[in-house]
């Protein structure tokens, strides 16, 4: 695994998750609200996204190790939806992560933002730092940022 990599950018802190519809796996829409009260960590994605693909590994170890204190929330920007995802899931065997959807890409068009990027949101909904391109989410840098949002 490289080293962590990725650019943390601190320039949206404090601001509103947004309220942008996605699905769940089995089609049923959800919002980050429906996640307040815990902190959530959203991973924007694709199956097509090299980069995305690498830390994927990561994301569903900090998952694991995190339990309920933090929702991990990979959310795939595939246009192609559970068609594509579902069988990447499968064939990857993660153990933590479920898959959620924004087919319409709407996350990384209305941020302006590039994948993966991966966004900390604290358990009232404000934005604490994002990361830009590939990080590691099993290092050691990566839970002192997420200690953050304690």
């Amino acid at each position: 695994m490289p080293a962590p990599g990725g650019t943390v950018d601190r320039s949206h802190k404090g601001e509103a998750a947004p309220t942008i519809p996605f699905t769940d796996a089995a089609g049923k829409k959800a919002t980050l609200a429906a996640f307040k009260g815990k902190p959530v960590l959203l991973n924007l994605w694709a199956t097509w996204c090299v980069p995305c693909i690498k830390e994927m590994p990561t994301l569903d170890t900090l998952a694991g190790k995190t339990g309920d204190t933090l929702v991990v929330l990979p959310l795939s920007q595939d246009l192609k939806g559970m068609e594509v995802v579902g069988p990447f899931f499968q064939k990857n065997g993660y153990q933590h992560l479920k898959p959620y959807l924004d087919t319409d890409t709407a996350f990384s068009v209305q941020l302006g933002v590039n994948l993966p990027t991966t966004i900390l949101y604290d358990s009232t909904g404000k934005e604490v730092w994002r990361v830009s391109g590939e990080f590691d989410w099993a290092s050691p840098e990566a839970a002192k940022l997420i200690a953050e949002v304690k």
